[in-house]
């Protein structure tokens, strides 16, 4: 299977890195500060959202700002204690694409993108963070942001993703969408193309663009 596209399109956290340890210990750290109980938080989706939509699914209005800029605040600085590493493929592909043909798209705010991925020497011309939107994934918006900023049409844009809600956001966005099974099983994946990791892919760059295939 080869998909032929102009701009590529990156979620960040278990896409092109993994934070899973560090999200896992600074949400922990805050839903305790702020009194949230295991249960209530366990009822609660993290992966691929925006924090401002987490805090606000559990605390009052009144507390969302201050509880937004507390995890934030605590995420950004458990970054140098290991709190971010590239995942298997991530370096080769992007070192592969020209830096008008790529966008990384994250859930996460600009400051904590910036510093996520400053820490593993990625450094995107186009970032598209929770601070440009005013609906995060699976809504579209973050997608197509992207592709303007580009200059490219959604149809010939391709979505990389791990989480449900990124699959969502760029099927709505009308792009095509590879999921890679880094965070949830193969099976939980809805897309046009399911692989290991970005390791299982190769990219060829032409003069229309980009094709990828999975390697065999």
């Amino acid at each position: 299977m080869t998909i032929h596209a102009q701009a590529l399109l990156f979620d960040n956290d278990g896409t092109l890195v993994s934070s899973l340890a560090s999200v896992q210990r600074c949400w922990t750290q805050w839903a305790r500060e702020y009194g949230i109980t295991a249960e209530d938080f366990a009822g609660v989706a993290l992966h691929g959202r925006p924090a401002v939509e987490i805090a606000a699914d559990l605390l009052p209005a009144d507390v969302v700002p201050q509880a937004v800029a507390r995890i934030e605040l605590l995420e950004v600085e458990d970054v140098p204690d290991g709190g971010v590493e590239l995942l298997p493929g991530t370096r080769d592909l992007l070192d592969s694409l020209p830096a008008d043909r790529w966008a990384v798209v994250t859930s996460a705010t600009l400051r904590l993108a910036e510093a996520r991925l400053g820490a593993v020497g990625i450094l995107p011309k186009t970032l598209i963070a929770a601070d440009d939107i005013t609906r995060g994934k699976p809504d579209p918006e973050p997608y197509l942001l992207a592709a303007r900023r580009l200059g490219v049409d959604p149809a010939h844009c391709v979505v990389f993703e791990d989480a449900p809600a990124g699959l969502r956001a760029g099927r709505a966005a009308g792009m095509t969408t590879v999921a890679l099974a880094t965070t949830h099983q193969a099976h939980e994946l809805d897309a046009d193309l399911v692989v290991k990791d970005l390791s299982a892919l190769s990219v060829l760059v032409t003069e229309g663009g980009v094709e990828i295939s999975v390697r065999r």
